[in-house]
């Protein structure tokens, strides 16, 4: 027989997870997604003959995007960013890019760079198919042209749309296999798998995939640790470029050559 007490003590205990738990469920949203509302500048602002462009998934919504055609570019690489901040972080890569005759779209989510709507799952998805139709029916750009990039969280969107839609080339960087084997690493103490909404399975969705892919990783990556990404890797059959002592949001994988180099050789 427990006593009062120990009952009490118990039912106290249960509330507390109970509640701590329902917290997480309702917030997690807002643990996932980081952005940076706007105004964002003005393409050509930022790097001269950018233009200022919307997309317009299926849906109807309208989102703001950054294109940098190159002049007689020899590809056309999608960028899909991570979980946080806006395009404007992404300047430096359409830059590096550019230079190496590639032309880019630099996209904002739903919710990111003062674009309207909340971001999810499916949104992202639908977004990313905006990005793709606009450069493909609106650009002329032909599909054995286009490069996927997709940057943590957004190797995971990119990844789905290479199923559906493959690329001449897929280039992921700092991917995870899914969200909740790095949710779990972060919050070992929670049910992530259990309580995630969003689940990202990159790594399942590339067994679909049927186009040449390179992931790229930091091999001091504290957020997404490098044998997820490795693992990816290995899911997806592809090659792997490792940046020696670079960290989940260093610079060398920003912008770096290791990482310029892996995009503009997916677009040979």
């Amino acid at each position: 027989m427990f006593s009062g007490r120990v009952l009490i003590g118990l039912a106290v205990a249960v509330t507390i997870v109970a509640v701590v738990l329902g917290t997480v469920f309702a917030l997690q949203r807002k643990l996932i997604y980081l952005p940076s509302g706007g105004p964002v500048p003005n393409a050509a602002d930022v790097l001269p003959g950018g233009r200022d462009v919307t997309l317009v998934t299926g849906a109807g919504l309208r989102l703001t995007a950054w294109y940098f055609p190159a002049a007689a570019a020899r590809a056309t690489v999608l960028v899909a960013p991570g979980n946080a901040g806006n395009r404007s972080l992404r300047v430096p890569l359409a830059r590096a890019l550019r230079e190496r005759g590639l032309s880019v779209l630099l996209l904002d989510y739903r919710g990111y760079g003062g674009n309207y709507g909340k971001p999810t799952e499916s949104g992202l998805a639908r977004d990313v198919r905006a990005a793709r139709e606009f450069l493909v029916r609106d650009q002329g750009v032909p599909p054995e042209r286009l490069v996927y990039f997709g940057e943590s969280l957004g190797s995971a969107v990119v990844a789905e749309l290479a199923a559906e839609h493959p690329p001449a080339g897929l280039v992921l960087r700092s991917p995870f296999v899914d969200l909740a084997s790095v949710g779990q690493r972060h919050y070992p103490f929670l049910p992530v798998r259990l309580l995630l909404l969003d689940k990202f399975p990159a790594a399942a969705h590339l067994r679909r995939v049927r186009a040449p892919v390179t992931v790229v990783y930091g091999t001091s990556d504290s957020i997404v640790p490098p044998a997820q990404s490795r693992a990816v890797a290995e899911a997806a059959g592809g090659r792997t470029v490792e940046v020696p002592g670079a960290g989940h949001n260093d610079p060398a994988l920003l912008d770096g050559p290791l990482l310029v180099d892996a995009i503009a050789e997916a677009a040979w």
